[in-house]
């Protein structure tokens, strides 16, 4: 399988409701569980990327554009952005849809680093 065939077939798409129990003071998602989100689909979507054992290593950029009320439904979606040696980039978005109206916009955009891992914690190539 080609490089280009891996990003398409990685990629992770999950959806989840927003309900008060995730949400802070301003009955919007909570930061750290929208992070949380983003890093698992982040995992996931590298570990399909790969086939072999990740870690993450970064989150490079978390960029919070729109607050997430409850209420509404969220999809996270991962992409594998770019591919090193041992290492590679998986692009999250999540999106908010409103969930009675066709209404939905991009809300937060954050990148992970993940490292491919042997049984004995070292790093290898993430493409052999």
């Amino acid at each position: 399988m080609t490089i280009a065939e891996r990003k398409s077939a990685s990629e992770t798409r999950i959806f989840k409701a927003v309900f008060p129990n995730t949400t802070n003071h301003y009955d919007t998602l909570f930061g750290g569980t929208a992070m949380l989100l983003m890093d698992e689909v982040a995992f996931i979507t590298a570990t399909r990327f790969a086939r072999k054992r990740m870690v993450t290593v970064s989150s490079d950029k978390i960029d919070f554009k729109k607050p997430i009320p409850a209420g509404t439904i969220i999809e996270l979606v991962g992409t594998v952005a770019h591919v090193g040696n041992t290492s590679l980039k998986v692009l999250v978005e999540i999106y908010i849809e409103e969930m009675y109206s066709f209404v939905r916009q991009k809300a937060i955009t954050g990148t992970f680093t993940f490292v491919a891992i042997d049984e004995h914690k070292h790093p290898i190539k993430v493409t052999e």
